[in-house]
């Protein structure tokens, strides 16, 4: 299998080049106790290498320090390879050699530019860079951590089905030669979980061992972790973008989304992320950001064993599935029901929806047994869950619910361990590309198949998919692929969502991204 499509490159974009060498900013790796949830006043005052004086402004005057409060706390050691990457990114840590643009397209990051040099190679030509520990971002050091990526076992969701080799080509240029042609590799090269890292990051022991700490190359640079409770961050000086305007972030990992919300209202966070809707009414408009993402909210059936793995009992669960529900009631109209893996905010998918064919016949459920899992990160998605849990059981199904928080629910559900999963999924996240998706998250070898499908017909229309060069070639084949995987009933698209996000009414810089890849950048400040 191969690779996904996208929007044109803009292959000969160039940005001016930082020159400065960075300070080495220090960096102490002891764990510090943050106050916990519920925050009581002074739990986001400063706690940076900037200084602490409690107002929140460094020392030198020389920017305010950001108090964030963010919905998912790390499950992997802030490894880039998975779910974590997106923390990373959002939190400005870490960077690719590409980036997407609101309209989906690759524009520059690390690498100033690229070319293509056939259907296969493609130069990448390096920007001046240094990593947070002060060495230079070199071909060399591109080439090793792209490397280290491929490497990673389960494979990052953005190479899904895709081999490569990346060299130094002399000068200033990195070339990347994938196995199969890849139309679309500096889409591809955009996803967090291909963040270009020091050689430092990696050190001895097993391959997949990263860390992030101090070895990125973004405007902020992790200074503390506090497990998956809190991290500091400190401005990085060296970025090449230009100084960030705050001095540092404060970060808290607050899984309660009433918590959050309330840290927002109170003045003791500046940006609080994944506001849940019940909360929304309780924030004054002007501090409520409300964007269209292509997140999708899904029940998930475990077609490899347990009770879902007879077609008909899953076509079954579909059938009970009223997901207008959920979109009015859970959602208080902050979401649309479901109407495949791609909702309104891909903008050309309505148009090129194929129907489902194929689909099993369901039969009465007969009281099967089942268990019903998802997680709380989401304040929505219990709520969800709980509605899926009446209508199954309205159908026949006896079903037993389980929630958790997402860190200790993930490896249970890729390994199986349910017979039905609800969760939300960034369509677009990891490539910017609408394949993508269908490859990582519905073939055999997905990185992140929950539904733990492995259909023939789905692999070979996914295949296909990737295949296809030209852009709305691409996107005719995807929604035949994604046709195809609707037809196994194996996901059930719930609802597209809408994220809300609280910004204070003094912070600035934060722009709405749909692919939910940034938050805070070096103009954010307040």
């Amino acid at each position: 299998m191969h690779v996904p499509l996208g929007p044109r490159s803009p292959h000969s974009l160039r940005s001016p080049r930082g020159l400065r060498r960075p300070r080495r900013l220090p960096r102490s790796r002891l764990l510090a106790l943050f106050c916990l949830t519920p925050l009581p006043a002074g739990c986001f005052a400063s706690s940076g290498s900037g200084g602490g004086n409690g107002q929140g402004r460094d020392a030198g005057g020389s920017g305010s320090r950001l108090r964030v409060a963010l919905a998912f706390p790390p499950a992997e050691n802030l490894s880039p390879y998975g779910a974590d990457a997106t923390i990373l990114s959002r939190l400005g840590v870490t960077e690719g050699l590409t980036a997407l643009d609101g309209n989906g397209s690759a524009v520059p990051a690390l690498a100033a530019s690229w070319r293509r040099e056939d259907d296969r190679t493609w130069l990448f030509t390096l920007r001046e860079a240094v990593f947070h520990d002060g060495t230079d971002v070199t071909p060399a050091a591109v080439a090793a951590s792209l490397a280290r990526a491929g490497e990673a076992r389960p494979a990052p969701a953005a190479l899904a089905g895709v081999a490569f080799t990346a060299k130094a080509a002399g000068g200033a240029a990195v070339r990347v030669t994938t196995a199969a042609p890849d139309p679309v590799l500096p889409l591809r090269l955009s996803s967090p979980s291909l963040a270009v890292l020091s050689p430092k990051a990696y050190g001895k022991g097993k391959k997949d061992a990263v860390d992030p700490v101090g070895t990125a190359t973004g405007p902020f640079e992790i200074t503390r972790v506090t497990g998956a409770s809190a991290a500091a961050l400190d401005r990085f000086d060296g970025y090449w973008g230009g100084r960030a305007q705050s001095s540092g972030v404060d970060v808290r990992f607050v899984a309660d989304g009433a918590a959050r919300a309330n840290a927002l209202r109170t003045g003791q966070v500046d940006l609080a992320e994944a506001i849940p809707v019940a909360q929304a009414a309780t924030l004054d408009p002007g501090t409520r950001r409300e964007t269209a993402t292509t997140r999708t909210t899904s029940l998930h059936l475990n077609a490899r064993s347990g009770v879902f793995k007879d077609p008909a009992l899953r076509a079954a669960a579909r059938a009970a599935v009223d997901a207008s529900v959920l979109a009015e009631g859970v959602y208080e109209g902050h979401a649309d029901a479901g109407a495949g893996i791609y909702g309104p905010a891909v903008t050309w998918a309505q148009g090129k929806r194929v129907r489902p064919a194929g689909r099993a016949k369901a039969v009465a459920p007969g009281d099967a047994s089942l268990t019903l899992a998802t997680y709380d990160n989401r304040p929505e998605l219990p709520e969800v869950a709980q509605v899926l849990k009446q209508q199954l059981e309205k159908a026949g199904f006896k079903v037993t619910l389980e929630v958790r928080e997402y860190s200790r629910l993930e490896s249970d559900a890729l390994a199986g361990r349910f017979d039905a999963f609800v969760g939300a999924r960034n369509s677009l996240l990891d490539t910017g590309d609408p394949v993508s998706v269908l490859a990582g998250d519905f073939t055999c070898e997905g990185g992140y198949n929950l539904a733990r499908l492995c259909d023939p017909d789905v692999d070979r229309a996914v295949g296909k998919a990737q295949a296809a060069a030209d852009a709305d070639e691409r996107q005719d084949a995807a929604m035949a692929a994604e046709a195809v995987i609707l037809g196994t009933d194996a996901v059930v698209p719930l609802v597209h969502q809408r994220i809300i996000t609280g910004v204070a009414a003094r912070v600035g810089g934060v722009t709405p991204d749909p692919y939910e890849r940034t938050l805070v950048g070096a103009g954010t400040r307040r």
